[in-house]
């Protein structure tokens, strides 16, 4: 299991990809399920951004294999 650290950085570095490369992705990013709690108080831990880190390589996967980009 990675660091939390390294996780944080990856996701930083994603979400720069994103707002750079692909901004009309990017300001949807505030409005993604897997950004809104289902719980009153969420742990966030190593796990839960793990899982986060994940979900925007999906998401931006699948945007650039929708719209045939790179």
């Amino acid at each position: 299991m990675k660091e939390m650290k390294e996780i944080l950085s990856e996701i930083i570095l994603l979400t720069n990809q994103i707002e750079m490369e692909y901004p009309e992705l990017y300001r949807f990013l505030d409005e993604q399920s897997m950004t809104i709690p289902v719980e009153d108080k969420p742990e966030i831990d190593q796990k839960t951004m793990e899982e986060y880190l994940l979900g925007l390589r999906h998401l931006l996967e699948h945007y650039v294999e929708e719209h045939q980009l790179r």
